[in-house]
This record gives C-alpha cells, structure tokens and sequence, in this order.
C-alpha cells in the first residue's frame, strides 16, 4: 500500500495539528488521502493567548500539496468545544475515522512548587483533552463500527522525569484511557494505541543548554525532528493495523519501540498471612532485587538516536 492510498476515504481528526508533531502528523495523513481537521487552539507553549494563524498555516501547506483540510481552533480541554472539533468533521467531510490526541502545553515545575493551576492546567489540555475528544468521536466510530485512536504519551510518564508531575501523570493516565477504549470499543472494530514520540520541538527547546554536556545533548536531541513519528501515525490510523490495538510505541529517529505494560513481576505467600513486622523481615528483601529504578528516560535510554 503505498503513501498516497493508505488513507484514502478517510477523515482524521489531529489536534495542536498547528505545528511540530501535530503538524507532521497532519501533513502526513493528508499525503496517504485523508481529509485533515487541522484542530489548534494557537495558545503558547504554558497555553496562553490563541491564534488562528498556526492552524492556517498547516492547512495551507495541505492544499498546496492537493489535499483537503479544515481548521478548527475550538478547545480540547472543554466537553463542549470537543464536541465542536468532531463536528467539524462531519460537516466538512461527512464522517470521521480517525482521531490522533496530540494537543498539549508544558507547566514545567518541581513538585513542591507546583500551584494547583499548573496541575489542573496540564490535566485538563493532556489528559481531559484526551478524553473529550475520544468521546466526542466515539458514537460515530461505534455507529460505522470502525475508527482509529491514536494518542500521544511520553517516557515521562512511562518511565519518570524531573519537574513533570502534571505531565507525567497526564501522560501516563492516556495509556489508560487507551487501553480501556481498546478493551471496550473492540466489539465495533474500534482501535486506541500510543506513541511516545521523541522530537526535537517547542515542547522539548525549554531544555537547559548551559554546559558542554547539555549542549552535546541537545545537539544530538535536534536530530530527531517530528516528522519521524508521523509515518507510525500513519499506519496506526490504517487498515493495515487494522489487528494492533491496546499497544505503546514509541518512535526515537529512526527507531521503533514497542513498550512493555506493567504485570507482577514477583511475588511471595504466607499461608497464614502477613504481620508489618514480616512484611518488613521477609517480603521487603525479597521483592529488592526486582525494584524498578529510580530513573529517568534519559537514564534508562542512554545510547544516542540512530
């Protein structure tokens, strides 16, 4: 199946579609045959003012490649602006088949400095967002009995971060809200999965570049434009991954991940149950050896992007 058919007929619905990832992903869909809903607020990165003009900018490039797009500047993180966004869709282009939750803003602060605004901020474009517009299109996909979920994570939330507790929390509640629509729209053809992209983009440019180090690291962090993880969007939206569904990926340069879910690891029994003091004793050293690290993704993925 070539490029320029692998979403023929279909309608896709991508949100902060008005630049970096967003914007890959659309332009991307837009070349395989989808109509676009170019879907972005235009807020700043911590999700201040609003513009058209990014949304603009990104449907202008698809038409003039021949493609057709809409722009919607509606809000995900509101159920009724979420509404709006799906049907835009239909009143553009008639259906929907495809939605890809990539809107998102940063409040970036160590957790015992962050305000109740910079939580409910983050949870409400991330995490609520998510939800509202996977909802949204949810009656139409069930009603066709086929459509395609793809939602943005992040190892910040798969594997930790400094300073991201909002993010991170957002980020890993996705996988959740993934799977669970995996689980309960299968009986109508219905698939939900994730990537945890690696870009360099405004998402990532807040980055410190002080040192030699972090200016080594930067540099090799500016290799993996965002565009890599748009041809894994694509087919995610596809009927090729029409059996794929519940899963995380994750797309680093020219690198495909497939990440693991969390399952017991270890386990150990008392047959007439457990005291503190035994758990303390005998359960704690037990399951040491099998802790999980405290580290980050950049800890834990240490080898540069290839």
């Amino acid at each position: 199946m070539s490029e320029g058919n692998m979403l023929a007929g279909k309608v896709a619905v991508v949100t902060g579609a008005g630049g970096g990832i967003g914007r890959e992903i659309a332009l991307a869909m837009a070349l395989a045959g989808a109509a676009v809903v170019v879907a972005d607020i235009g807020v700043s990165l911590t999700g201040e003012g609003g513009s058209k003009t990014p949304a603009e900018q990104t449907k202008q490039i698809i038409e003039q490649r021949g493609g057709r797009a809409a722009v919607s500047t509606e809000s995900v993180a509101e159920w009724d602006s979420a509404q709006r966004i799906v049907q835009c869709a239909l009143d553009s282009f008639g259906r929907i088949d495809i939605v890809v939750n990539n809107a998102g803003i940063l409040r970036d602060v160590i957790f015992h400095k962050m305000t109740p605004q910079d939580w409910l901020a983050v949870i409400a474009v991330h995490l609520n967002g998510s939800f509202f517009v996977s909802r949204a299109a949810a009656e139409h996909f069930r009603r066709q009995e086929s459509g395609a979920y793809v939602h943005m994570t992040s190892t910040s939330g798969l594997i930790g971060n400094f300073g991201q507790a909002n993010y991170s929390a957002a980020k890993l509640g996705i996988v959740g809200l993934s799977k669970s629509i995996a689980l309960d729209m299968r009986r109508y053809n219905v698939r939900s999965n994730c990537i945890a992209p690696f870009a360099w983009s405004r998402m990532t440019s807040s980055i410190p570049a002080d040192t030699p180090e972090q200016k080594a690291r930067l540099a090799k962090l500016e290799q993996m434009t965002p565009d890599k993880n748009a041809p894994l969007a694509v087919t995610l939206a596809s009927d090729a991954a029409r059996d794929v569904t519940g899963q995380v990926f994750s797309v680093r340069m020219n690198e495909i991940y497939l990440f693991n879910q969390s399952r017991m690891i270890r386990s150990i029994h008392r047959s007439d149950g457990w005291t503190p003091e035994q758990i303390a004793e005998h359960a704690l050293p037990a399951f040491r050896p099998s802790f999980m690290p405290l580290d980050r993704s950049g800890d834990s993925i240490s080898w540069d992007p290839v």
